[in-house]
């Protein structure tokens, strides 16, 4: 985790303190139920809540005891004795070292995604606001770069609201599916622990009992949320590339907030970079680089090995850290973002109507010609004004073949900006909902 991009309420899940909370809690909670079974005493399981409970983990002393031991949950247990004393002895009863190690990875994953969802849903009310703002802002449609068709700012925004309302469901339903728990022993055959201890556990720390466990829990799990991860991380990048875009100096539509007393560049004054969206665009890369990692873990010998083990000690902090900041980040660059409708404006009109080539075709096809014929008449009257030739309408009008399809009122209809709003109401009520 990079201080530079971290946020300390996502940090503090992936911090050894937090760690070994949970580690505790896994094992008082085991306890419980092993008492209640009657295999260890129910005072034994009251004293390791009541010191266990109270009990500073001291990082450090836990590490020294790693060193010597050379195991990172017999030197957790070792700690523990020191604060409990001798009921210590019936703690970890039949359990594994990855009951606790995956039960408290899946935790940690699902508070992740508690606040990965909550981000979201900041960044989908700015996306709300400012298209909502920006409904019937007329700018240019591009494909390939190029003018296309006129549409409106609203619709952009409205577009990347539902694709970050689909990966709040896909976050939604990657927290169900690492939401497991594991008590089950050696090889997940519960031959030394009651699979009601497992579902106690479970119960207590809102997880659902894995159904076979084979001593770790299965990492296809793990796979779909970190793939879930870079699925968000690409649409983060997606809207963060079509900012970059739309600032740059030829289009400038739009643009990231300039702060007073900001500076854009240590050599140039006048500068002006979209320096949050370039930095949104390599955070993404970040998080979709440890997808693969996630898939390759599925792949354990036999019941288990641990070679995810080291993978997840970075992509799970990484991953989760990068994206928070990332989300949080493009939230605010969104519900600050600089749009400039005259420019908008300028734009639209600076290929002289041949974005109205598309009606003009139509049309034609409508009053007669093939459509060959209708794309040849328009094309020859489009080039020259992409050349920089004249206007589209007044080449229109001038051409016989095409007047003798279209008056000049009938193309100067053609021409109406108004057109391309028309079901702007419907497409924001599909995406917003009725009140859109």
């Amino acid at each position: 985790m990079i201080p530079r991009y971290t946020r300390p309420e996502m940090a503090d899940i992936w911090t050894p303190e937090t760690k070994f909370r949970i580690w505790f809690e896994i094992e008082a909670h085991a306890c419980d139920a092993l008492a209640e079974l009657g295999v260890i005493p129910k005072e034994a399981a009251r004293t390791i809540w009541e010191l266990g409970g109270k009990a500073e983990f001291d990082v450090a002393r836990i590490d020294e005891i790693e060193r010597e031991v050379k195991h990172d949950v017999i030197a957790f247990l070792t700690h523990l004795s020191e604060h409990v004393g001798p009921d210590s002895r019936f703690v970890h009863q039949g359990m594994t070292s990855s009951d606790v190690l995956d039960t408290c990875l899946n935790i940690q994953l699902v508070r992740a995604a508690d606040l990965l969802i909550a981000d979201v849903d900041k960044l989908l009310a700015a996306l709300r606001r400012r298209a909502l703002e920006h409904k019937f802002t007329l700018t240019i449609g591009r494909s390939h770069g190029i003018h296309a068709e006129p549409m409106t700012f609203g619709i952009k925004l409205a577009q990347a609201y539902a694709e970050f309302a689909r990966n709040r469901e896909r976050l939604v339903h990657a927290r169900k599916e690492v939401a497991t728990c594991a008590i089950s022993g050696a090889v997940g055959t519960f031959a030394n622990i009651d699979p009601r201890v497992e579902e106690h556990v479970a119960a207590a720390l809102g997880l659902a009992p894995e159904p076979v466990s084979t001593q770790v829990i299965p990492r296809d799990r793990h796979a779909m949320y970190f793939a879930t991860l870079g699925v968000v991380a690409s649409s983060v990048e997606r809207l963060a590339t079509e900012i970059r875009h739309l600032q740059r100096t030829e289009v400038l539509e739009a643009e990231e907030f300039f702060s007073e007393g900001q500076k854009g560049s240590s050599a140039m004054p006048h500068k002006r970079n979209p320096v949050l969206t370039e930095n949104l665009t390599g955070l993404a890369r970040l998080v979709r680089g440890m997808v693969t990692p996630a898939l390759e873990n599925v792949a354990l010998w036999h019941e288990r090995d641990i070679s995810h083990s080291s993978v997840e000690r970075g992509i799970g902090p990484d991953a989760t850290v990068t994206l928070d900041f990332a989300l949080v980040r493009l939230a605010g660059v969104i519900d600050k973002l600089l749009v400039y409708p005259e420019n908008m404006q300028k734009n639209l009109d600076r290929l002289g109507g041949l974005v109205h080539s598309q009606r003009v075709l139509l049309a034609l096809t409508q009053k007669g010609s093939s459509r060959e014929e209708a794309y040849s008449l328009v094309q020859r009257n489009a080039m020259p004004v992409w050349r920089g030739e004249g206007n589209f309408l007044d080449l229109l009008k001038a051409d016989p073949d095409v007047g003798a399809k279209l008056s000049a009122a009938e193309l100067d209809a053609l021409f109406d900006l108004g057109y391309h709003t028309k079901h702007v109401d419907t497409i924001f009520r599909r995406v917003f909902g009725p009140d859109a």
